[in-house]
């Protein structure tokens, strides 16, 4: 019996990737977190907005007859309410797409957001994602459409073709072993390239395939080395990387590089 639910997904490079889901209360406490924060921005901006719209009418109350300082007035509080949506869904797409898939919240959590390929969210999976939470908020709708859909998404998660997983929490991912030649090169990646373009969903392709591909026929494994090494020198932007060099060492160093790099995070 699992306690979380996993999803099989095939990414474009056609490797197939296994994910184990965040849970609803995983989720709900991530949710639970960020919506503190964003009380806590709202209390601010709330207390700006308020000392700035109480001197605006005082400067244009004496000019203005009392039928425009009542119409002022209402646009004032209609354009408050505006920047707060504005403010609520801008949270979540600022992080979502800054932090590739994760908010505050979900990143204390160690859980992220990624489409139904396998890749990183982008603004337009955030953007739909923001607009609708109010819906999946309301009377907690999405709670329900979670709990009864084995894939656990919300409305947000339907129509923007995303999921929520669980991340490998620090020392869960087992480091694969790699030759010396493939450290070395690992070393001027590390001084050369930067690997923040990497996302945690690319890592996982590299290593899924690194952990598969001697199980390949030989000419199967050379064509998909090299796919996924031109790939990654155009993730990259280093269309000249290590061209010289087989591309299962490329696809090694790489992985050694950003496990060197960003192993505190997988």
């Amino acid at each position: 019996m699992q306690l979380f639910n996993e999803v099989t997904l095939q990414t474009p490079e056609s490797v197939t990737l296994k994910f184990r889901l965040a849970g609803i209360g995983n989720r709900a406490y991530a949710l639970l977190i960020d919506y503190i924060l964003w009380s806590l921005m709202l209390i601010g901006i709330s207390l700006v907005w308020y000392l700035v719209s109480v001197r605006l009418v005082e400067l244009l109350e004496p000019i203005l007859s009392d039928r425009f300082t009542d119409s002022l007035e209402l646009w004032l509080v209609a354009s408050y309410l505006l920047t707060i949506f504005a403010i609520y869904v801008g949270y979540f797409v600022f992080f979502e797409v800054g932090w590739q898939g994760q908010t505050p919240g979900k990143r204390w959590v160690n859980i992220r957001v990624i489409r139904d390929n396998g890749r990183p969210a982008r603004l337009p999976q955030a953007l739909l994602r923001a607009l609708l939470r109010p819906i999946d908020d309301l009377v907690f709708l999405g709670v329900l459409v979670i709990l009864f859909n084995r894939q656990e998404k919300r409305i947000g998660d339907w129509l923007a073709g995303t999921l929520v997983i669980q991340e490998e929490r620090r020392g869960q991912a087992k480091r694969l072993p790699v030759p010396e030649a493939a450290q070395a090169l690992a070393q001027e990646l590390l001084e050369q390239v930067n690997l923040e373009r990497l996302s945690p969903e690319n890592f996982a392709i590299i290593r899924t395939y690194l952990q598969r591909h001697d199980k390949m026929l030989p000419a199967a494994r050379r064509t998909k080395s090299d796919e996924l090494a031109q790939q990654l020198r155009e993730r990259l932007e280093a269309p000249e990387l290590a061209l010289q060099s087989p591309s299962i060492l490329v696809l090694q160093a790489v992985y050694w590089a950003y496990q060197q790099a960003y192993g505190d995070r997988l």
